[in-house]
């Protein structure tokens, strides 16, 4: 049988063909295959279970339907294939990270049954692997010419029409390969590999279907290579192929009880490593050691995540909360200016945890298993004489793949052959212990493990960027209120399954099987795959929430954030009814601090009619206070109230007696003064909110890269005189706003903000964005000089160069952030605080914002459209620890929530928890995983923000019964206990330290 056929489907669909077959009888006795290729990837089933993958790029070209055809064997045969209208990498047209090509129209090239002659295939292998010997060793090497010689050899006694003749050279190769090599010999372990972007090039829904080729196919290599060992990090893929192909998975966890399948990395997906949250972090690791424990009986003790784009200096801490001590990854070696000086060190984090990580020295996890990739790994190795043992991850990669039988094939012949490495068919956990046992021996890297590209990943894809913060406040507001509630409220039912699903993705999807009936469908998956629940953990795959995927991903992602920010607001209502119920009080509204430290704030409270008004509210911390009623007379604030001045020639100040805000008629600030001691921020002459718009052409990767030669294209957007205009006239608040045309195509308009009693000025930026290949950025020039600026990253922060002395400090011109960022010096200092935004720099005196980006590829519509963001800028005295940037840039990204009361809202204030140390931060409340019986159990995790060692105390209203301290997975210390007294119990923390505390609760009364 023999076909070619042009099948024209769209992208994304599927097309299933039914295969007849019938097998000459003159194959009795040969190994028979049906060979299949397509520009489609392929499934081939076999009596309604998948058994194959099939990929022209992955080299699956074949399926074997018989070792060695019986005289009794079946001669008839009806398989089926589903193909996917889409490439191991996507669809792409012309390049690979071009846009999906909508003309693209797919073929079946080749579909025929042939006998498989193995011996030949042997003899090619071989012969593959003694030329690349010759070439890799050189000329001057004695066991290149005898590999040469033996080759030439082979040639001459092997004639292709005689297999008689075959075995002869096979021992000529045998006798080239067996001859071993010394003790001293470097040791690659070989594993299997197949890394599968969660979601990339192709949709969500594919991956499920790239899993299940790829894995079905692992799963046959282990079936016929005991030795075979192959690695699976992903908890998320894992739950897609057991709840759409449960057969498979079934086999999946047999063949990880014998030991040759091996989950790996411990977290939900391979997550990035700069801008999901600390605790963002800590549930992905809780959420998959959770999983694989569950379904695979045990932790994982390696941290896996080759692909992603740098790694937060709190990583060490965070691994090593939830079991982890191993680290591998392999992405520095992308490195633009400066190659990272190790493969096997130790990591220091940021608050002195270590943890020994492994960097495979071929700089890949798709080897194919040649000898020139092995000779690199040993030649390119950084810690020869510490290390004499490498990973060597093979199999094809980021689309899926795997490993081939041919790769196998070539690591066996090559296992202990002189001239080149050792090579041994392993697994994480022997690659780790050989490292271990000389870990003595190796060198220490502290701090960030900065990936020197790919730093546009901070600012694409800003709708994105502004879903994730924004999902990641919703649920810890959810979480605490409905922890709270449980104690106030006997019949509150904490919502564990629904922050389950909101925090991870948990699609029931059905298996898909061919129509028996039908030769051949096509059809679209979408029906086939309505997902239950879009959550947080699974946009946070490292080509999500960085915006370097395509248009149907990121769109997928946006609906994702909005089923959060849905049902997290339900969850929220449903909390503070619980609150209410039984306490006396007026009808109203119940306004909300879900920070540990007491808020005095203004707050626009709706009023009948859907109208607003301004308030001045009080909430004590982690607690709630009623809310006045807005028909009430309130009395007089007891700050300076918010002075508006325009000028004459269009010039408006804002004054609340803490800071000054003048701004010229086009909208830049001309000043920003701290009253109290009359000190300026601003630089002199300069002008701060200064836009400035940047050429941003990569040299290739479109949405990943910005380029340091953008830099030479800074052009100010010029602002027009008279635009400024006074908003809210003052009182509680004053603002001005201005509007900003900042090309043909793109508009801005802002409004500056100023509230009573404020610590910083916001500026709120709504941008109609139409660019191409174009860089928008914020700039404020400090009257500041410091060699460095500090940046908030998970669970505190770091200091970065403001100047471009080395090339490591010219490599980090754009960093990334979280909620704020600071120049400082003696006594005085300038934070640039946000609530959406990643991207930063700060270049001698400059604290500059990224905001927007343009890129084409891979997806031609990111960034394009409305966007809404607030930044803020806060003077201060004395350090920013002390003045209190880290809780105003908590403040700016947790606004007080007023929800509303049904019925009487409580006449009271009341706080759940407070701090007696302002360097320590109470971050997350929510009940445990594991429930106790009777009980209500409420983990509390906290970090110390400053860089200090400090004892505080935790005051709680809260029935505490026990307290103690645990892991990041909620485990107990057996010598954690904590004495709890007069509702407090005492904390000691050292420089960025994490600490987990159960308090485990007396059941509330009715």
């Amino acid at each position: 049988m023999q076909c070619t056929r042009t099948f024209a489907l769209r992208r994304w669909w599927t097309c299933w063909f039914r295969v007849e077959l019938i097998i000459p009888e003159a194959w009795v006795g040969q190994e028979v295959h049906l060979c299949w290729e397509s520009d489609g990837e392929g499934l081939v089933w076999r009596d309604g279970q998948p058994v194959q993958g099939l990929t022209t790029e992955g080299e699956k070209t074949s399926y074997v339907l018989t070792n060695r055809l019986g005289g009794e064997d079946p001669r008839n045969l009806t398989l089926y294939v589903e193909v996917a209208c889409n490439g191991l990498l996507g669809a792409g047209k012309g390049t690979m990270i071009a846009p999906p090509d909508p003309e693209k129209m797919f073929q079946l090239s080749r579909a025929e049954l042939a006998v498989f002659h193995r011996d030949v295939h042997q003899l090619l292998v071989d012969l593959e692997l003694l030329l690349d010997v010759a070439k890799g060793l050189g000329k001057d090497n004695q066991r290149s010419f005898q590999a040469l010689y033996t080759a030439n050899q082979m040639v001459n006694v092997c004639d292709p029409t005689r297999p008689e003749t075959f075995p002869v050279a096979q021992a000529l190769a045998s006798q080239f390969f067996s001859q071993c090599g010394g003790d001293s010999q470097h040791t690659l372990h070989a594993m299997g590999h197949c890394h599968i972007d969660t979601a990339w090039l192709w949709p969500f829904k594919e991956t499920v279907r790239k899993c299940a080729r790829s894995w079905v196919t692992a799963l046959k290599l282990m079936e016929q290579n005991a030795d075979f060992i192959f690695v699976c990090s992903q908890a998320q893929q894992l739950e897609w192929v057991k709840s759409c192909y449960p057969s498979l998975y079934a086999q999946l966890q047999e063949f990880a009880c014998r030991g040759q399948f091996v989950p790996v990395g411990g977290t939900w997906v391979e997550m990035d490593g700069n801008l999901p949250s600390g605790e963002a972090m800590v549930r992905q690791f809780l959420q998959g050691q959770s999983f694989f424990l569950q379904e695979f009986g045990k932790l994982c003790s390696e941290f896996w995540l080759p692909d992603t784009f740098g790694y937060s200096a709190q990583l060490p801490q965070i691994m090593r909360g939830c079991g982890i001590t191993r680290f591998l990854t392999q992405k520095l070696s992308w490195n633009l200016v400066n190659s990272f000086p190790h493969h096997t060190f130790f990591w220091e984090g940021l608050d002195g945890s270590r943890v020994l990580v492994h960097f495979p020295p071929g700089d890949s996890y798709g080897m194919q298993g040649n000898v020139e990739e092995m000779l690199k790994t040993v030649t390119n190795n950084r810690d020869k004489g510490r290390a004499n043992h490498s990973a060597f991850l093979y199999g094809f990669g980021d689309g899926g793949g795997g490993p081939t039988q041919t790769m196998l094939d070539r690591l066996r012949r090559l296992g202990n052959t002189d001239g080149l490495p050792r090579v041994q068919l392993s697994s994480p956990g022997q690659l780790f212990k050989a490292l271990e046992s000389d870990q003595g021996q190796l060198c220490t890297w502290v701090g960030e493990l900065f990936l020197e590209l790919h730093n546009g990943t901070y600012t694409t894809h800003a709708q994105i960027k502004k879903g994730n913060r924004e999902c990641e406040r919703i649920l810890h507001d959810v979480e605490l209120l409905s922890s709270l509630a449980l104690t106030r409220s006997a019949h509150f039912l904490y919502p564990a399954a629904q922050l389950q699903h909101l925090w991870r993705s948990a699609w029931h999807l059905p298996l898909l099987t061919p129509d028996p009936f039908t030769t051949a469908t096509a059809n679209t998956l979408s029906p086939l795959w309505p997902p239950r629940h879009r959550l947080l953990l699974l946009n946070q795959f490292h080509d999500v929430v960085t915006g370097s995927c395509i248009q149907l991903v990121a769109e997928d992602a946006i609906k994702h954030y909005e089923e959060i920010r849905s049902h997290g607001n339900t969850l929220l209502n449903t909390a503070a009814r619980a609150l209410c119920a039984g306490e006396p009080g007026p009808e109203g509204l119940l306004v909300v601090n879900t920070l540990p430290w007491k808020r005095t704030e203004v707050l626009a409270l709706p009023k009948p009619g859907g109208s607003q008004s301004l308030a001045l509210v009080t909430v004590p911390s982690m607690g709630y206070a009623p809310a006045a009623s807005p028909t009430l007379l309130q009395p007089p604030p007891p700050q300076q109230p918010v002075f508006v001045v325009q000028e004459t020639d269009g010039s408006v100040t804002l004054d609340n007696g803490i800071i000054r805000v003048k701004m010229d008629p086009t909208g830049h600030l001309t000043s920003l003064v701290l009253v109290a001691s009359g000190r300026e921020a601003i630089a002199e002459g300069a002008l701060g909110n200064q836009f400035v718009l940047f050429d941003d052409i990569p040299l290739y990767w479109d949405a990943w890269d910005i380029m340091d030669y953008h830099l030479e294209t800074r052009k100010p957007v010029l602002g027009q005189a008279g635009t400024l205009a006074v908003g809210t006239e003052g009182g509680l608040r004053g603002s001005a706003w201005f509007l900003l045309q900042i090309s043909p195509n793109s508009r801005l308009s802002q409004e500056v903000v100023l509230d009573i009693g404020c610590p910083y000025v916001r500026f709120h930026t709504e941008v109609h964005w139409h660019e191409a290949h174009k860089f928008l950025k914020v700039e404020f020039p400090a009257r500041v000089r410091s060699p460095q600026a500090t940046y908030e990253i998970q669970f505190g922060h770091l200091q970065r160069p403001t100047h471009y002395n080395t090339s490591w400090d010219w490599a980090r011109f754009e960093v990334w952030t979280h909620r704020w960022m600071d120049l400082s010096e003696h006594s005085f200092g300038l934070a640039l605080l946000n609530d959406c935004k990643y991207g930063a720099s700060a270049r001698g005196n400059v604290l500059s914002l990224s905001l927007l980006r343009a890129p084409k590829a891979p997806d031609a519509t990111a960034d394009m459209g409305y966007h809404e963001f607030t930044y803020a800028l806060m003077p201060h005295e004395g350090s920013f620890q002390d003045a209190g940037v880290i809780p105003a840039a908590y403040s700016l990204n947790f606004p007080l929530l007023a929800l509303p009361a049904p019925g009487p809202a409580p006449a009271t204030a009341w706080s759940a928890f407070s701090l007696s140390s302002p360097a320590v931060v109470l971050e997350t409340v929510k009940q445990a995983e594991t429930a106790t019986q009777n009980c209500t159990t409420l983990v509390l995790r906290l970090y110390e923000a400053h860089g200090s060692h400090v004892d505080c105390w935790v005051h709680t209203s809260l029935p505490v019964q026990e307290a103690v301290l645990c892991d990041l997975l909620e485990r107990r210390d057996p010598a954690g206990h904590l004495p709890f007294r007069d509702s407090h119990l005492k904390v000691t923390f050292s420089p960025f330290q994490v600490r987990s505390l159960l308090l485990v609760l007396q059941p509330p009364s009715n």
